[in-house]
């Protein structure tokens, strides 16, 4: 960032002696597996491909291994932390190892899936360890609240990871893949070995890179283009004609792919996100 002295990041001891201060023991329901490697952290900042014209949103920092890498190189980070003990201690932690940061954190106790603003200037990028369990729908929310972001990188389970970057065609293609799709062009950055957390969690790691793009050019609303890809995907063996049943008449429905260009015996996973908006088009919303 400039010529002062920059974090120093958490080591294996220092993850372990902050959370026996906390009395903190990791629980799966938050999905907590704090990283404890600092040049994993460094990676995942790298690859999100952050410059100090940044002001970065970090999700679940926890004890502050993520956060300290961010401070690095970013103008800004804004943390959001729903757990108040967490929270709390961070700015501490960051005045500790990076006092010449410092004024360049600010951390918020929110639950990100429910958040509705972030103080501060407009977030340009997101880049964050999310807790596992909630990853997607906080992922969604977030690149929905904040059309300010422009790109970031998430690390995520890796079946989740696979999920988010698939294409059309692929096994994995979902709503995730489609609703991704919406906002940004998504890839896959990369695996993230388990001895690099503390506790090592029972699953792999993949990392998440994104950059935005404007969504299709539609008539529908994105609501309505996201119920239709969420019908689609209900029941994967079913044709569109009849998964899409659920939202139109049988005779609505057929009209509706036959303008938007769709074989009705075409299944979800064959289509992208601007055939879903076309279909959307077509269908008789209530207003």
């Amino acid at each position: 960032m400039s010529t002062s002295a920059g974090p120093r990041l958490l080591g294996p001891a220092d993850v372990r002696s902050l959370a026996a201060e906390l009395d903190l023991r990791p629980t799966k329901q938050r999905g907590q597996n704090f990283v404890i490697d600092a040049n994993t952290v460094r990676r995942i900042v790298r690859e999100s491909g952050i410059t100090e014209d940044d002001v970065v949103i970090e999700v679940g920092p926890g004890l502050g291994s993520l956060t300290l890498a961010l401070l690095e190189v970013a103008g800004r980070v804004m943390a959001i932390e729903v757990d108040d003990k967490l929270a709390a201690r961070l700015p501490e932690t960051i005045a500790t190892y990076a006092p010449n940061q410092a004024d360049r954190f600010e951390v918020v106790l929110a639950d990100a899936m429910r958040v509705e603003q972030i103080p501060g200037p407009p977030p340009t990028a997101l880049v964050a360890n999310l807790p596992y369990n909630v990853s997607v729908p906080v992922l969604l929310h977030l690149l929905a609240l904040l059309p300010s972001l422009r790109h970031g990188l998430v690390m995520v389970q890796s079946e989740v990871a696979d999920r988010l970057a698939a294409a059309p065609g692929s096994k994995v293609y979902g709503v995730p893949s489609v609703k991704a799709a919406w906002y940004a062009d998504v890839r896959r950055a990369g695996a993230i070995g388990r001895n690099v957390f503390w506790p090592a969690p029972n699953v792999d790691s993949g990392l998440v890179a994104w950059t935005s793009h404007e969504p299709p050019v539609t008539t529908a609303t994105r609501e309505q283009v996201f119920t239709v890809v969420d019908a689609a995907f209900a029941h994967r063996r079913k044709a569109l004609r009849g998964a899409l049943r659920v939202l139109a008449p049988t005779d609505a429905v057929g009209d509706a792919l036959a303008a938007a260009g769709v074989d009705p015996l075409a299944r979800g996973e064959s289509l992208t996100v601007a055939d879903f908006a076309r279909i959307a088009e077509g269908l008789p919303w209530e207003s």
